[in-house]
């Protein structure tokens, strides 16, 4: 697996960001999939999203600071995924950080993964995008 990590300050208190980080929100504003489903469950919240044939279920875990979730299962483009968003108080604003952890589960991980990480990066700047507009 291969990490990618991309961080913003936001000019909105956690309280502000954390109303607007939500899993759909989240989704959607990484612009790769469109929420098809959004079930709430014991252990969090399943979204099942898609695009252009694909479809995949991730699975959204609340923490004290931000959000965590995975790819559930095995549909999907990930062979695994994981991502944490952090939620800090900085200089009368937020740090929202994104870490973000992919595998392809192809052959020349080197590679495909590496081409993972490039993509994911970009879904992940476009996701702190539209928080830091939406928080403000």
């Amino acid at each position: 697996m291969r990490e990618v990590e991309v961080s913003r300050f936001v000019q909105a208190t956690p309280a502000t960001v954390e109303r607007v980080l939500t899993p759909t929100t989240v989704v959607e504003s990484e612009g790769s999939f469109t929420v098809r489903d959004v079930t709430e469950t014991d252990d969090g919240t399943l979204v099942t999203a898609g695009a252009r044939g694909l479809e995949l279920t991730l699975r959204f875990e609340e923490r004290p600071n931000g959000l965590h979730y995975t790819q559930a299962g095995s549909a999907g483009p990930f062979d695994a995924m994981t991502t944490d968003l952090t939620v800090e108080a900085e200089n009368e604003g937020s740090r929202v950080t994104a870490r973000s952890a992919v595998s392809l589960g192809l052959p020349l991980p080197a590679l495909t993964d590496r081409l993972a990480t490039w993509k994911r990066r970009g879904e992940l700047n476009r996701l702190l995008d539209a928080l830091a507009e939406a928080a403000t």
